[in-house]
């Protein structure tokens, strides 16, 4: 049901264990189940469980899901982490859904007392709970090479059953020939994943198919500039470029010409430098491309009047997204190498996300030292 042929990548990884082929069926792809035929523009995440508050357990799917939001072009515009609380979970439901056009859940889906999501959101729906054949079938398909399934006592197969205890009404997408568990969707918006973070992820991208995502056209470009100055120091130059693009154009325009806001954010890392992005709809890549050009070499000029050699930049070009990075070669600093010297040299290059990912895995690492 996605919009367009244009299949963005998936959001980097982590490790996953490897997925035994079963072959499933997939479900049909169902009708677009938003009034009016629209696309998904707004996206809310529900992350469930107390080994989330309580710090025992770091939740990596907000932030997979905020990745994936933004290469499909759909604005995430909440997180919540709540308990395994029913009153909690049936609540934030509701209103996450009532104000968003997709709204995930992740959690609580398991076989034991605390695995209270699929019962929770029945009764916020006002749904009785009903055993799924299908995924029943499906778990038992999975299962029969498992010497402990076949020695679990009736207690224990009845836990491992409520896996497949789903709101009477709601639908239930196969999206995974190799996983038997579904994604259960109500009210058309509510889709509930695993807690899980290998499963969240692999099901995840398996979901735009039977989505009404928004037309390649629509999904947002990023360029993203590295320069080696303090934040404290760009600080003008970046209110003075926000207030530039803030601006009417002072040619007189259609508004077909006109561009769509360009959002500005600085992220630092720890005494190396900052990144700068700068975030537009692809269809203004060009005027994207063309600031940051104009913004790298501001920043250079600044880093020369600082007795710094050059700055070069690089860009990253990858279905709707674009980096560039302002790399130094100077003096006195740690990663002045002859490496960095070269690429100051050579001017920009491509850079591939695998490196991207590669370098905010890295700040992060330093960060937490």
């Amino acid at each position: 049901m996605s919009s367009g042929s244009t299949v963005p990548p998936s959001p980097p990884k982590t490790p996953t264990p490897v997925f035994r082929e079963y072959n499933f069926e997939l479900s049909p792809v169902p009708p677009n189940p938003l009034l009016g035929g629209r696309c998904i523009k707004t996206a809310a995440a529900l992350i469930i469980g107390d080994e989330i508050l309580n710090g025992k357990t770091l939740d990596r799917n907000s932030n997979y899901f905020a990745r994936w939001c933004f290469e499909w072009g759909v604005e995430l515009k909440r997180i919540e982490v709540i308990a395994d609380d029913e009153a909690e979970i049936a609540e934030a439901a509701k209103r996450l859904v009532q104000n968003h056009d997709l709204v995930i859940t992740s959690g609580g889906i398991g076989p034991t007392h605390d695995d209270i999501t699929y019962a929770s959101l029945a009764k916020a729906f006002g749904q009785d709970l009903a055993y799924h054949d299908e995924t029943l079938r499906r778990m038992d398909e999975t299962s029969k090479h498992r010497r402990w399934v076949s020695q679990q006592s009736e207690e224990q197969k009845t836990a491992r059953r409520r896996m497949a205890l789903f709101p009477a009404n709601a639908e239930v997408l196969f999206v995974s020939s190799d996983i038997f568990v579904p994604v259960v969707r109500l009210a058309g918006k509510l889709h509930v994943f695993p807690g899980i973070p290998s499963l969240f992820q692999k099901m995840l991208d398996n979901l735009p198919q039977f989505l009404p995502l928004p037309p390649p056209e629509e999904r947002p470009y990023r360029v993203q500039v590295f320069t080696p100055l303090p934040e404290s120091t760009i600080a003008p130059i970046l209110t003075s470029l926000h207030a530039s693009l803030s601006s009417p154009s002072p040619s007189s325009q259609s508004q077909s010409q006109q561009h769509a806001p360009i959002r500005i954010g600085s992220y630092p890392v720890l005494q190396s430098g900052v990144y700068i992005s700068l975030i537009g709809s692809h269809q203004d890549r060009m005027v994207l491309e063309r600031v940051a050009k104009e913004l790298i070499d501001t920043l250079n000029a600044q880093w020369r009047a600082q007795g710094r050699d050059q700055c070069t930049w690089r860009e990253e070009k990858d279905g709707a997204n674009a980096n560039a990075n302002a790399n130094v070669s100077g003096s006195g600093r740690a990663g002045d190498n002859q490496k960095a010297r070269e690429e100051a040299q050579g001017g920009a290059r491509l850079v591939s996300r695998e490196e991207m990912e590669a370098k905010r895995l890295e700040s992060e690492r330093k960060s937490n030292l």
